[in-house]
Formats: C-alpha cells, sequence, structure tokens
C-alpha cells in the first residue's frame, strides 16, 4: 500500500479534533440558550408595553411626564443593577453562580406579570407590583448577561453574541409590538398572561441546558471582593468610555412617551399601526444586528464605532419629516437601523473590556448607565414635550447633537483595541 503524506499546516486546520467538536457544540447549546432567553424576555415585555402605556393614558388619565415618572420609578431595580451583577458574580444560590438565579428569577417574573393583570387598577397597585415584576427581570436579565460575557470572551465572540443579544431583543419587540398592540383592545389581563407564559417557559428550558455543577461555595468577604470588583470596573478605561458613549447616545431628551403622545393625540394613529410601527423598528434593528454580526470579523472596531455614531445622528434629524402615516413608518425603519447600529459597537467594547471574573458586574454596570439615562432622557424629554405645547420637533436637534458627541470619546480608547477585528487575538 502507498504511503499516504501527512497532512499539510492548512489541512490539519480543516480537520475537526474531538476538543473543537466539543467546544463547536458546546457554543451552539451555549448560544441557542442564551438567545432563546434573550428572545422570549424582550417578548414578554414588548407585549405587555403598549397595554400597560395605553392603560396609564386612557384609564388612569396619566400625563406624559406622569407616564415616564411610573416607568422610572417602577423600573428602579434597573438602576442599582450591579448590586445584583456582584451576588451573581460572588454569592452562589444553591451552590451555582448562575444556574439557580435565573431558574427563580424566571419564575418569579412569570407569577408577577401574572399578578400585574390581576391587581386593582389604580396607580398604588400597579406601580408596587410592577416595581417588584421589575427586581426579578433585573436578575434575570443581570445573571443572563453574566453567561453571555462568560461564554463570549470563551469563545472569542464578544461582537457575535452582542449582535445576537440586540437581534432576540429587536426580534422579541417585533412580534412583540404588533402583538401588544392588538392585546390593548382587549381586558388587560390577557396580555399580562402572555407576558407570564413567555417567562415561565423559558424555566425548563435552562434546567435541562443550563447545567451546573453545585460546587460554588459562599464567599464569606463577597461585599470586600465586591468592593474590589467595583474599583476594577471604575479603573477600567475601556468601560468608562464606554459608559461615557453610552450616556451621550441616550441622554438626549427622549422620543419615548412624548412620541407616543404625539402619535396618538396629534396624528391620531390607532393601537394597532403604533403596534405595526414597532414591528417595522425591530425588523430593521435586527437587519441592523444581522449587519454587525457579519461586518464585526472584516472592520475595526474604531471603523464600526465612528461609522454607526454618524448615521444614527443623521437618522434622528429625519424626524423632522414625521407627519403622517408613511413618513412614520419609513423614519421608524431607518431610526430602528441607526439607533441598533450605534450601540452595538459599544456594547461590544464593554464586553471585551469586562474584567475577567467580573462577567456580571461589568455587564450591569452598563445596563445600568443605559437603563438610568434612558428612563432620565425620557422624563426630561416629557417634560420639554409639555411644556413646548406637545411637539417634540425641538428635541430633535438635541439628540442629534449629543449622538455626535459619543465621538469625542474615541480617542481615549487603548488604540489596540480599536483597530482589532472580532476573534482577532490580542
Amino acid at each position: 500500500m502507498p504511503n499516504t503524506p501527512p497532512p499539510t499546516d492548512a489541512e490539519a486546520r480543516k480537520i475537526p479534533t474531538p476538543e473543537h467538536a466539543e467546544a463547536s457544540g458546546r457554543l451552539q447549546t451555549l448560544s441557542m440558550i442564551i438567545g432563546a432567553g434573550w428572545l422570549f424576555t424582550s417578548l414578554g415585555i414588548n407585549i405587555a408595553d403598549l397595554p400597560l402605556r395605553f392603560l396609564l393614558k386612557d384609564s388612569l388619565r396619566m400625563s406624559p411626564t406622569d407616564i415616564s415618572l411610573f416607568f422610572a420609578i417602577g423600573a428602579f431595580a434597573n438602576y442599582v443593577k450591579p448590586l445584583a451583577g456582584i451576588l451573581t458574580d460572588a454569592f452562589p444560590l444553591f451552590h451555582t453562580r448562575r444556574r439557580h438565579y435565573l431558574i427563580l428569577s424566571l419564575a418569579g417574573s412569570g407569577i408577577l406579570w401574572m399578578i400585574l393583570g390581576l391587581v386593582p387598577k389604580n396607580h398604588t397597585s400597579l406601580m408596587s407590583t410592577y416595581a417588584l415584576l421589575y427586581l426579578t427581570l433585573v436578575f434575570t436579565s443581570t445573571t443572563l448577561g453574566g453567561v453571555m460575557v462568560e461564554a463570549a470572551g470563551l469563545f472569542k465572540s464578544a461582537g457575535r453574541f452582542s449582535a445576537q443579544r440586540i437581534g432576540m431583543v429587536r426580534l422579541g419587540s417585533l412580534a412583540g409590538g404588533p402583538i401588544g398592540g392588538w392585546l390593548a383592545s382587549f381586558p388587560f389581563g390577557w396580555a399580562m398572561g402572555a407576558a407570564s407564559v413567555l417567562h415561565l417557559i423559558l424555566v425548563p428550558l435552562f434546567m435541562r441546558y443550563l447545567p451546573e455543577a453545585p460546587i460554588a461555595v459562599a464567599d464569606r468577604n463577597v461585599w470586600v471582593n465586591a468592593g474590589h470588583q467595583i474599583k476594577s470596573a471604575l479603573k477600567n478605561r475601556i468601560m468608562i468610555s464606554a459608559g461615557i458613549m453610552i450616556i451621550l447616545i441616550v441622554a438626549a431628551p427622549g422620543f419615548g412617551t412624548p412620541l407616543f403622545f404625539y402619535q396618538t393625540d396629534l396624528l391620531h394613529f390607532s393601537k394597532q399601526f403604533i403596534g405595526m410601527l414597532g414591528l417595522v423598528s425591530s425588523v430593521f434593528g435586527l437587519l441592523a444586528a444581522v449587519f454587525y454580526f457579519r461586518t464585526c470579523r472584516r472592520i475595526s472596531l474604531k471603523h464600526l464605532l465612528v461609522g454607526s455614531i454618524l448615521l444614527h445622528a443623521a437618522g434622528s434629524v429625519t424626524y423632522l419629516l414625521y407627519h403622517d402615516h408613511f413618513s412614520a413608518l419609513w423614519i421608524t425603519g431607518l431610526s430602528g437601523f441607526t439607533g441598533t447600529l450605534a450601540l452595538l459597537p459599544i456594547y461590544d467594547l464593554a464586553v471585551r473590556g469586562t474584567p475577567q471574573g467580573s462577567e456580571a458586574l461589568g455587564y450591569s454596570i452598563m445596563m445600568s448607565v443605559w437603563n438610568f439615562t434612558s428612563a432620565l432622557s425620557d422624563w426630561t424629554g416629557s417634560k420639554i414635550f409639555e411644556l413646548l405645547h406637545r411637539t417634540f420637533l425641538s428635541l430633535i436637534w438635541i439628540n442629534a447633537g449629543t449622538t455626535l458627541l459619543a465621538i469625542a470619546a474615541i480617542p481615549f480608547l487603548p488604540s489596540v483595541l480599536l483597530s482589532q477585528k472580532e476573534g482577532q487575538k490580542d
């Protein structure tokens, strides 16, 4: 028999080893369950959003400022998200770091969505239930974020996991917007029941596909270690720069609640059409995530940051033409694409710069910055909207200007990191 020549280096690299196959299978499993977690929780939240907003506006007769304040206060747990990150990073629950936090927080969210649909329809009952619900949502998001950051670091896939997260969130709002608009015409409990089911259905999924050996032990110096983690994060130049960029992009007086009132009171859009606009925004946001997923391995992070910020600023200005159904459709689509594209490289940057061992804390800090700034932005925009007799055109130029300021943070980032593409080694 003729001797078979040994494979060349190029051929050897193409031959999957058992280790490579095992790693690939583990990556696929983690990607599946993480994606499902983002998708189903996002879908539930988006289904519930419009019915809750219409309940506050039409039944409780709340003003734009009152509604934005309701959500800002109710989501208070979002602003102290790092505390949840500290607990999941350093304080095991039933001897696991992630598994039981996810399972119990998802179960709690499912139960509290149901309760929100059943409590008396007054401000106190709704606010207290919503605040408690958001506490469980924060633990779900923070723990899932910790799993994502760990997987991204292990498989050198920060950009792809960031794109997957945004893509799944957008996909959830893609379906959730129209469904929520449709359910807004039915009794309030229907939408809350749908949100409940979508969270509860994840419990058996994570029980099955996120096994974690119960070997983690409680750290007696948890708060001392937490202090070290926070100091490490606050000294991390990458995370600080990413936080500043998120603030500048999100901090302008927001469009959320003012746009909702502009659509309903001035343009007289129907509930179903507003829900359809959510679908349009999500479709184009999903396209942006797919675009980033494909380009992050070909284009350096610096070019992605600068280009996405410029596009988002230009997209914000198009709201000057927001006057009817047709303009609402194409502006919503453009905004969904550019807004998603502006945040993706920043989240990619934050994931790459998160200190090892503080994955959930680093992720939660970025999310807290975004959530607090977004809530403050929405309240500020609502206040200006009311003072200016319910027109949000004056908010547009401010929004575009502060978005452009985010570029000023780029020179403070490490040049080595900015020049890297997805998966490129240091």
